[in-house]
């Protein structure tokens, strides 16, 4: 959202003497005023625009997710799970296991008679499907029903990135940049098309970054505001501390972390590296008005505060959205503390508890002892398991392994349309796969991110960076495992950030030539028609269409994509 600038007094508009050190940069240019550099980039003055292009290519996204949803009437991937999780919440409240054959007379349009009374053992927490629940509830246990959720989400989260990016560049060209490379991207077009939870894990975790980064400019602007310009401080001034808690931004992001990690429990080393990060920006704020040993004092004044914010407030946020199960515990410690999964349920099962506080202090328990059994679900049960699809995750970055969502396959000339050659045939294939000119330039400009924020001191590739990272290499040590491509979806609005940021570089600042300006931005224009001529060539594997196999060869770049 577009912030005032504050104007600076008459004696800090003078003209800056001649000055060394820290009081100018590596080009000789004089470092604005403490004041100066705590007010956003942002501007009021081109609110309109800002708006029409955000919802005009917000339209475009929400046209490319949503069109023809329905198709292909079947479960795609580990859409069999979610689905199938989500209608049973949304008619009993908690997931219970299903009957034989409950697909195949879900897809024939049969809805009763599909669930057993017993609760089922789930790996992944709630949020998402409940989210994919709401889209059943108003259309149907049916292939749009349990997708448009994922559209709708994936639409909203082309909108939060031009948002974001707008933000941090101060440019709405370069916030539309952003949202095109998001919109046109492979992987997040067919995780949209898709009732996978990793769409709804990106966008609540987008949205936790674009809350902290209005809070970086909220908090900013307020302590340029409370300190009054020339103001000096003493060695032992802290700041503003008392008028600076209350951070309405900084609650937000902690409710979006909490989503997310009820969504997925990956999103908790993204919360915990922007933590850091934010404690990193606090310190530098109240470095910037004069503050010594600005990160030990930050710490008391801001990070444990923040943490507040962040930590405690996520961990409230994602114990409630296991409320349907807390409702339901009995039905879970009945059926799964005698299987199994019951290695970590006590004797405290055997006596009923009392009054209300008895049984919520009991249901937690069971809660607890629930996570325990989930997580060694995933600790030792998949570590002997295999799948075809699998990926180590080292090589996500450069699209080494992307997973088959769904095929068919060895369609004769002549049918259902097919015009392929008489000794051909045709395919349908939706092919999980983000756009490759994106992701390649990508790596290029996350390499460039590196040199820019150790060397340029640019904290926005550093906010690039630090997502890239917190969301790509706490999987490296579970490449054992079986992991998918798709879960890197939370590495995207990252890339695109820093692909963004680049291509604002390459364009050339306001003090540029305008023959450098020029050949700047014919250069950044050509690199996003590329990736929109790329998005489209791959087209008709992302969205399941009719295509010959001699076409189809031609998008297989790599034996690792087959």
């Amino acid at each position: 959202m577009p912030t005032t600038q504050v104007p600076e007094t008459p004696a800090a508009e003078a003209a800056p003497r001649r000055t060394v050190g820290l009081s100018s940069t590596a080009d000789h240019r004089p470092v604005p005023s403490a004041r100066r550099r705590l007010v956003p980039l942002l501007r009021n003055d081109d609110r309109f625009a800002g708006w029409a292009v955000t919802i005009a290519i917000t339209m475009l996204a929400g046209f490319l997710r949503l069109w023809h949803l329905r198709r292909p009437n079947q479960f795609l991937f580990d859409e069999t799970y979610y689905a199938k999780d989500a209608w049973s919440l949304l008619h009993h409240g908690f997931v219970t296991g299903y009957v034989d054959k409950a697909d195949e007379k879900i897809v024939a349009g049969h809805t009763t008679g599909l669930f057993t009374d017993s609760p089922s053992m789930i790996v992944h927490p709630e949020v998402g499907k409940w989210l994919i629940a709401l889209g059943e509830h108003f259309f149907g246990m049916n292939s749009l029903g349990w997708r448009v959720a994922s559209a709708v989400v994936g639409t909203l989260m082309v909108l939060v990135m031009i948002r974001l990016v707008r933000r941090l560049t101060g440019s709405t060209l370069l916030g539309g940049v952003a949202g095109l490379l998001l919109c046109f991207d492979g992987m997040q077009l067919v995780l949209s098309r898709s009732a996978l939870l990793d769409i709804f894990e990106a966008f609540f975790m987008l949205c936790a970054v674009a809350c902290l980064v209005a809070d970086r400019d909220w908090g900013r602007l307020r302590l340029a505001r409370l300190v009054p310009a020339g103001h000096r401080t003493g060695a032992d001034d802290w700041g503003p501390v008392r008028s600076m808690l209350w951070r309405p931004w900084r609650l937000g992001a902690g409710i979006f972390f909490g989503l997310a990690c009820g969504t997925k429990w990956s999103a908790v080393y993204p919360l915990a590296a922007f933590g850091l990060l934010v404690w990193m920006w606090d310190a530098g704020a109240r470095r910037s008005i004069g503050v010594r040993l600005p990160r030990l004092r930050s710490f008391v004044a801001d990070a444990l505060p923040a943490f507040g914010y962040l930590v405690i407030v996520a961990l409230v946020v994602y114990v409630l959205t296991w409320t349907g199960w807390l409702l339901h515990a009995g039905e879970y410690e009945r059926t799964l503390s005698n299987t199994q999964y019951g290695a970590y349920w006590g004797n405290y099962l055997k006596t009923d508890a009392k009054g209300f506080f008895g049984e919520a202090i009991q249901s937690l328990r069971s809660l607890w002892n629930y996570h325990q059994d989930v997580y060694t679900f995933h600790r030792d049960f998949l570590n002997d398991a295999k799948h075809t699809y699998q990926s180590k995750p080292q090589w996500w970055p450069i699209l080494n392994r992307p997973v088959g969502m769904q095929a068919e396959l060895g369609i004769k000339p002549g049918v259902d349309g097919c015009d392929a050659p008489a000794d051909s045939t045709c395919l349908r294939q939706i092919l999980l796969l983000g756009t490759p000119a994106l992701w390649w330039g990508g790596v290029l400009a996350l390499f460039y991110a590196v040199y820019a924020w150790v060397c340029r001191r640019d904290w926005r590739f550093g906010l690039a960076l630090v997502g890239f990272v917190s969301t790509w290499l706490p999987w490296v040590r579970d490449d054992e495992r079986p992991i998918f491509s798709y879960y890197s979806i939370l590495m995207l609005p990252f890339t695109v950030i820093a692909i963004t940021l680049l291509l604002g570089v390459v364009m050339g600042s306001a003090r540029a030539s305008s023959s450098r300006r020029l050949w700047g931005t014919a250069a950044a224009g050509a690199f996003v028609v590329l990736v929109v001529l790329n998005f489209a060539f791959f087209w008709p594997i992302w969205t399941g269409q009719l295509i010959t196999t001699p076409d189809w060869l031609d998008r297989i770049w790599f034996r690792q994509w087959i």
